[in-house]
């Protein structure tokens, strides 16, 4: 049997992913990640579910809570931010104050896992998956600081146990530095994830849901005509970037070029052994510009 082939899948968390009988290929890839059987329980409103087809297509976004109250923010980048890491601090703080009630105690913050999957090469690393969360340790010790509170069990004997971890955590799925070497479940995942397609070996939890719900072969006339505009926007948009970044390195060089002829020309000013009209025709300056640095 060959590969399945299936939708890009920022284009299936527009679309396919927000309907509650496909909420089993999110947690099949969120099982993996998580390493712990995970159950989706609804979609969040928030502006990051909004379904609009206009939205920018280098970042799209969905957030779900899953059956431990926690909320899950998926999203997926296409194109590098100069400010990336602030908005995803803002992202995750948003999502705390957003479903926080005013006046409600803090105590009922809801814990917020920042799942980003990143389609350009974000800082130095050897690891495809990074993880991030928030711990205090001892400056001097280097221990890690257990915070516990008492609570009364239903036998109403009072106990000390370990106090939640509240603080978002973050993980940060290079897709490009995966090297296609299949090792675990999360793997399988990343590989659809790089591909657009899924082996039929493929064991993880759901992998096969997601081959059926997003194969491309059972979109609909009009789906498929929705996903090609996508696609064609998302290239027009990726030129776009592509053409500004080439620019960018070609004024750079010119730029480079320019003051290294400076340069040149500046010290064969002070030496003092040629005339402006010889130094303007070996670094090809012109005499102005040489006659400006000389001044």
């Amino acid at each position: 049997m060959s590969e399945k082939r299936v939708i890009r899948f920022d284009w299936a968390i527009k679309t396919i992913l927000r309907d509650k009988a496909n909420f089993d290929v999110l947690e099949g890839f969120l099982t993996a990640l998580l390493r712990e059987d995970i159950q989706v329980v609804s979609l969040l409103e928030s502006e990051s579910n909004s379904r609009e087809e206009q939205q920018k297509f280098n970042r799209v976004d969905l957030l779900v809570q899953d059956s431990q109250n926690r909320h899950l923010v998926i999203e997926i980048q296409n194109q590098q931010e100069v400010d990336f890491l602030e908005r995803l601090v803002y992202g995750a703080s948003k999502v705390i104050v957003e479903n926080l009630d005013l006046g409600k105690p803090y105590s009922q913050i809801k814990k917020v896992i920042s799942i980003s999957i990143l389609y350009f090469n974000l800082g130095l690393g050897k690891d495809y998956v990074y993880f991030g969360n928030t711990e205090f340790r001892g400056i001097h010790t280097n221990d890690l600081l257990k915070i516990r509170e008492r609570i009364q069990g239903p036998d109403r004997l009072t106990r000390l146990q370990t106090k939640k971890n509240v603080f978002p955590e973050y993980y940060l799925i290079r897709v490009e530095s995966f090297e296609d070497v299949i090792e675990a479940d999360l793997d399988e995942w990343i590989y659809m994830l790089k591909h657009e397609s899924i082996k039929p070996e493929f064991k993880s939890k759901n992998i096969h849901e997601a081959a059926k719900k997003l194969d491309l072969l059972k979109l609909d006339s009009d789906e498929r005509k929705r996903y090609e505009r996508f696609l064609m926007h998302s290239a027009w948009e990726r030129g776009i970037v592509d053409t500004a970044k080439s620019e960018g390195l070609a004024k750079g060089r010119a730029e480079g070029k320019a003051e290294e002829k400076e340069k040149v020309a500046l010290n064969l000013i002070k030496a003092g052994k040629l005339t402006f009209e010889e130094i303007a025709e070996m670094t090809e300056l012109p005499l102005s510009e040489i006659e400006k640095l000389a001044n």
